[in-house]
């Protein structure tokens, strides 16, 4: 790690007309976040003092995610997509009184590595791009590197054959001193086809002022930027992949690895055991020795050591699951806390609940948390008993040691130690189901 300071510029201002979608690209999900979380997520492996990212098209789409994946970054705004370099551009009012080296990233770019990051960071050169050896060149840009570094970049279309026959071509990424852009960019010019200010022009820049210019290469899978579905699809399959592999290494059991779907924030701890057809969104962490069994659908949620969920069990964000809590099958949990030994076991939805140790829930209850305007706390102290079918309407609390009858509807706070019965007396007719029966079977043969 370098002590030079980092800064981190995300380029995400582009439509993506490719993708067919009315939504701008980099928020197009993968790995459960929109794309721009990876380049941010990534970038952070450098602990960057600051962070922009250019958003243009669908610019407050694009604020609002970036506002939940990193709160600390600032936003540029590019009205007219008028090139990378113009991008970079609009980035550097946000840099102000930054002195230090800048790394330029891109929001369909998501799989950029540590190590890469890394070593665009602490590189001595002044301006340093990032390239890697393609097994097909097609129409990237070729990187020339002479004895004194980069000699220049060669779009594919000025190329002559011995140009193109170079296998080492251009990503896109680069790194460079902040007062070096802020010379640099004004100079560049738009003299192309296409009208617009290339960012690849800056090591030329450079290079007639003397300055060191580099290359860093990396593995092409790194490099894999999104521009259709298909290709988003593929990144996909890439990124479950990666991760599946990692969780293995990791030491979690996957009973069936390639019906596992992870996030880009999964957390698991080692001898945690997951089993087939589970699901993980974002924010979720599963301490060392808990079991998803199957079919299961967890994001937001927290699941201690010990815990036992499922199969066929939903946690929903908020859930907090505490040392060995069973949740069963066809129970969902929403911004709750289980304390340690819990157990609810079937058919059950806790929302906005506090449950205390070695309580029992019974299959069927519900906590009705919501009364059409705000949502309401259900507090339920330790070692409880709430009976089959009960209907907690919150707010309310029952305490500790506390049972309540099955199928009770439960209005009122119960006190510690007491049982609450919340149901009509039953009535029993003898002899009327078969009257009935006979006057049914009756009418309806008139």
């Amino acid at each position: 790690m370098s002590d030079n300071p980092i800064a981190l510029i995300v380029l995400a201002a582009g439509q993506g007309s490719r993708m067919q979608s009315d939504l701008p690209k980099v928020v197009h999900r993968l790995g459960g976040v929109p794309l721009v979380g990876h380049a941010l997520a990534a970038g952070r492996a450098v602990e960057p003092e600051r962070v922009v990212v250019v958003a243009g098209h669908g610019a407050d789409m694009v604020r609002k995610a970036v506002g939940k994946l990193d709160p600390e970054a600032a936003i540029a705004l590019q009205e007219e997509q008028l090139g990378t370099g113009h991008a970079v551009l609009q980035a550097l009012p946000l840099l102000d009184g930054f002195e230090g080296r800048v790394i330029v990233l891109y929001g369909d770019t998501p799989f950029i590595g540590e190590d890469t990051l890394l070593a665009l960071s602490s590189h001595p050169a002044d301006v340093v791009v990032l390239g890697f050896e393609a097994a097909d060149p097609g129409r990237y840009g070729r990187l020339v590197v002479g004895p004194e570094g980069l000699e220049r970049i060669v779009e594919y279309k000025d190329a002559d054959a011995a140009t193109r026959a170079i296998r080492l071509v251009n990503s896109g990424v680069l790194a460079a001193d902040a007062s070096l852009l802020r010379a640099l960019l004004p100079q560049l010019g738009n003299d192309n086809a296409a009208g617009e200010y290339y960012l690849t022009d800056i090591p030329a820049l450079a290079r007639a002022e003397g300055r060191r210019v580099e290359v860093v290469t990396c593995d092409e899978a790194e490099t894999l930027g999104i521009n259709t579905r298909e290709e988003l699809a593929a990144a996909e399959a890439a990124f479950q992949s990666r991760a599946r592999a990692r969780a293995l290494e990791d030491g979690v059991t996957l009973s069936d690895p390639a019906t596992v779907w992870f996030a880009l924030d999964t957390v698991i701890g080692r001898d945690a055991v997951i089993g087939q057809n589970v699901v993980f969104g974002p924010g979720v962490t599963v301490e060392s020795g808990a079991e998803i069994l199957p079919f299961c659908h967890l994001e937001g949620c927290h699941v201690s050591s010990g815990a036992t969920v499922g199969p066929f069990a939903r946690l929903r964000p908020g859930a907090e699951l505490g040392g060995d809590v069973h949740v069963g099958n066809f129970v969902e949990i929403k911004n709750s806390v289980l304390d340690e030994g819990v157990k609810v076991g079937h058919l059950t939805y806790l929302g906005d609940a506090q449950i205390g140790a070695g309580t029992n829930i019974g299959a069927g209850t519900v906590t009705c948390n919501y009364d059409g305007v705000g949502k309401h706390k259900t507090l339920i102290g330790a070692n409880a008993f709430i009976g089959s079918d009960t209907m907690l309407v919150a707010p309310v609390r029952v305490g500790d040691r506390a049972m309540t009858g099955s199928g009770s509807v439960i209005t009122e706070d119960v006190p510690d130690d007491a049982l609450a019965l919340g149901r009509a007396r039953q009535v029993t007719k003898p002899g009327l189901a078969t009257r009935l029966m006979q006057a049914l079977r009756q009418k309806k043969g008139q």
